[in-house]
Order: C-alpha cells, then structure tokens, then sequence
C-alpha cells in the first residue's frame, strides 16, 4: 500500500529524478562452521533451498567467508531447464500405466484431490508420476503459497553471486544423481511418505514457519529436530536421505583438506545439525568443524 501510495504522489509531482533506496531488511544469522588445516580452509554452511525473502542473510559472516572462497561447491549444480525438464520426465513419470490415484487409498485420495484443488489444479494432476515426485511437489506448492520459493533460497542467490564472481562453482553430488536416488526408493516407501504428508497437512504451515524461524537464527538442532520428526516413522527414509549422503559428504571433506585452497560448501542445514550431522561424521574421523560466531 505505501508503495501505491507514494507512486500516486510521484505520478502527481515533477519531483526530480531520484534512485530509490530499498528499505533495510531484518537480519538473520544462518550457521556457518569453518573446517581448516595448514593450508586448506572449508566454510561449511547450512542453507534454504527455499525462502520468503523478507530477512537478509547474505551478509557478515557468510558474506566475508564467502568473499574469501575461490570455489563455491553445492549438493548439486542445477542444469539449465530443458535437461531438468528431460531428466524429470524420464525419472519421474510413472511407466507402469497405473495411476496415482488408484495407488492411494481413498481417504489419502481425497486428501491429494484437496491439496491439488486449494491451488486450483484437477484431482487428477499428478497421477502420471511417482509418489516420491508427487510428494515433492506438494511441497513446494504449499512453501510457494507462503512466498516461500527456490528463487529466494541459498543455493539460487550463491549460484548468481558466484558466476557474477567468476568463482569455480563444483558439487557433491548431481541433479542426475539426487533423483536417481528417490526414483530407487522403494515403491511401498515412496506411498508410505507421500501419506504421510497427506496425512500431517493442517500441521505443514505450522512445521514451514518454524523452519524458516530456525534456519533464519541459526538453530540447525531445532531445524533437523523438525525435519526429523517427519522421518521417525520411516528410518530407512531417514538413512538414505540424510545419514548416508552426510557420510559421504564427510568423506568429500576429508578428502578436499588434501588440497590447499579456500571452499565455500553449501549444502541443505537440515544436515547440519541432530544426529549424524555431517559436523559430527567428520569428528569421528578428527577432523573439527568450528562454529563461526555471529
């Protein structure tokens, strides 16, 4: 409104010609740990893949560690959208000719047929496609009706700032890899998620503000302790997603503290912080990841 408002004054005045200067946003404080060793120096923060946009975190500390990293490493480097669209088609689409709606009971059906139809999208959208897709898009709906989306998260802002830089830009892991990795889950596990999801719903705001509080002041314990509690009805889910992968991430860690230089690694915070964070893997090998203060 005040920017009606003021673009009506402006519109009714010949004032000059003036740049406008954006209103300040409220901080937030991500985490962020610093792994080093002689020669070798890795920042290791926890990121959004998606946010609301209405605090700024890009600065300070994040921003120094930033600056001082030649190579800005990711889960994955996401490809230009064509092939993202050709790799969702080939993974994601259910070939077996049964629907999605069919695989579901009915009461899990409606719940599907509500979600869908709060956006104003058929009962019938996502019945081409496999339950661990449908259930990641439901997601993404519900943070998008919050304001929550990708363009506003981590990875999107750092990508942009570090081909801007001309920094090396690696990953861990890849696109390819990542939905190779829901599209082997299992079928009955893939259902068992996506009723989950269906089933805890009238909670999901609740659970997405408290995620964005969490990540914004730098409570990764708090945060995980969320993204968790959805997992402790499926630890195998759990193992996949997040226990095996900071493995390896401990393992790649590891293995760059070999090679001297400054990284700048990005990776989701809900791998962070709880359980078998990545911190934690990576003291059982002694290897120390100090917390950078605010």
């Amino acid at each position: 409104m005040k920017k009606t408002i003021l673009a009506a004054l402006f519109a009714a005045v010949a004032f000059p010609a003036m740049a406008q200067v954006p209103a300040a946003l409220p901080d937030a404080d991500p985490a962020l740990w610093v792994v080093k060793d002689e020669d070798t120096t890795i920042y290791l923060f926890g990121t959004v893949h998606a946010f609301h946009g209405k605090k700024e975190w890009f600065n300070d500390e994040v921003k120094a560690a930033y600056d001082q990293s030649k190579e800005v490493v990711f889960e994955a480097k996401m490809p230009d959208p064509a092939k993202v669209q050709a790799l969702v088609m080939d993974k994601a689409v259910d070939k077996s000719g049964k629907t999605l709606t069919a695989k579901l009971a009915p009461e899990k059906a409606r719940k599907l047929a509500a979600e869908l139809g709060a956006v104003g999208a058929p009962a019938n959208a996502l019945d081409r496609f496999e339950p661990w897709f449908a259930s990641n898009q439901l997601a993404m709906i519900r943070f998008a009706r919050k304001g929550i989306t990708p363009d506003k998260g981590s990875e999107m802002i750092l990508k942009a700032a570090a081909e801007k830089d001309g920094k090396t830009v690696g990953e861990v892991e890849s696109i390819e890899w990542q939905l190779d990795l829901f599209d082997s889950l299992p079928a009955d596990l893939q259902l068992k998620m996506l009723g989950e999801y269906l089933d805890e719903g009238d909670k999901a705001d609740t659970v997405i503000a408290t995620m964005m509080d969490s990540w914004a002041s730098g409570d990764v314990d708090r945060l995980a302790a969320v993204m968790n509690e959805g997992m402790l009805k499926t630890p195998e889910l759990r193992k996949a997603l997040f226990t095996d992968r900071n493995a390896r991430w401990a393992e790649w860690i590891d293995a760059r503290l070999d090679k001297p230089g400054t990284v700048f690694m990005a990776v989701g915070a809900g791998h962070l912080g709880g359980k078998d964070s990545v911190q934690q893997l990576l003291a059982k090998k002694g290897i120390k990841a100090e917390r950078v203060k605010s």
